[in-house]
């Protein structure tokens, strides 16, 4: 897809400037929301939230896909491998490995074996694992708990990346209202 004919494509050059120049303030910024726990976030989220799918689209970027890994829940490797018509364990063994650490199984390579590179689509969208259906995980009801996933993925996603700039200007004019 061109950039000229979608206003959604997502730059990933200019969105690669923006991780480097914004990243440190934007980390600083989630630590302290995680602190704080400003009231009313829970609110705010899910309309920030719409405002972003309304300017991103993902199938012009798939750095999800590309630069990272979901974990694969029982349930996941149930699902996929059935789809798949494989056991679990030979799942388990062509595609993942276990971090041990987190103690969870995870894709061996990236970009994502799932991946279809020319159209940023998933090969298994309808059974993917459940990470990845939640993915990028933007409002979630307690929003405060999520400020850690928002600092790993604000480097690899768009959206994330969005969603937590226009949180941190709406928050910020929340608070100069409140002094006035």
């Amino acid at each position: 897809m061109e950039l000229a004919t979608n206003p959604r494509a997502v730059n990933l050059r200019q969105f690669k400037k923006q991780v480097i120049e914004r990243k440190r303030t934007l980390k600083r910024f989630l630590t302290k929301l995680e602190n704080e726990r400003p009231r009313g976030i829970d609110k705010i989220t899910p309309v920030i939230e719409q405002e972003v799918w309304s300017e991103v689209d993902c199938l012009t970027c798939a750095n999800c896909c590309k630069k990272m890994s979901p974990t694969f829940t029982k349930q996941d490797l149930i699902r996929i491998s059935a789809h798949l018509n494989m056991t679990v364990d030979a799942f388990k063994e062509k595609w993942l490995f276990f971090d041990k650490k987190d103690k969870d199984w995870m894709n061996v390579k990236q970009p994502c074996q799932f991946l279809d590179l020319k159209t940023n689509m998933c090969s298994i969208y309808e059974v993917r694992p459940a990470d990845c259906a939640g993915f990028p995980h933007l409002s979630k009801k307690k929003a405060v708990d999520y400020m850690h996933v928002h600092k790993q993925n604000i480097e690899y996603c768009p959206a994330t990346f969005k969603m937590v700039e226009k949180l941190k200007a709406t928050l910020s004019l929340v608070q100069i209202s409140r002094v006035r």
